[in-house]
């Protein structure tokens, strides 16, 4: 079962999980019936769907998933950055998603961060080593 073990997992990376699987939530509540653009919801729903290739990956811990995923919620940090300007129910759907995008992305370089030192200090120490041999 997909659940199993969540408890081992790091707290940055369960947010993170988390918060791409919110993500996915809103944009479709968002397009769908909360705001769409157009009167029983639009194309722009199909905006969610990226998110969904990422979610298997950050909850297994996949580096090279976040590396990308950490990219790829900036769009919507974006996007509403963008809509937060406009009134109403769009104002706040805008609200929550640069807040949610953001919450992931600082979680995403936070699990990041010690896995990338750890890389850099073994490439200095083999470098050293092929040095002296």
């Amino acid at each position: 079962m997909m659940f199993t073990g969540w408890r081992n997992k790091d707290p940055y990376q369960l947010i993170a999980t988390a918060a791409f699987v919110d993500l996915f939530i809103l944009c479709i509540a968002w397009e769908w019936f909360i705001s769409p653009l157009r009167p029983g919801g639009s194309w722009l729903i199909l905006k969610a769907i990226p998110l969904l290739f990422a979610i298997p990956g950050l909850w297994r811990g996949n580096v090279y998933t976040m590396q990308w995923a950490s990219m790829l919620v900036l769009l919507y940090v974006t996007e509403g950055l963008v809509r937060i300007l406009e009134t109403g129910a769009n104002f706040w759907m805008a609200v929550l998603e640069t807040s949610i995008g953001t919450i992931g992305f600082v979680c995403l370089l936070m699990y990041l961060k010690p896995i990338k030192a750890r890389a850099k200090k073994l490439a200095k120490e083999r470098s050293a080593q092929e040095k002296t041999s």
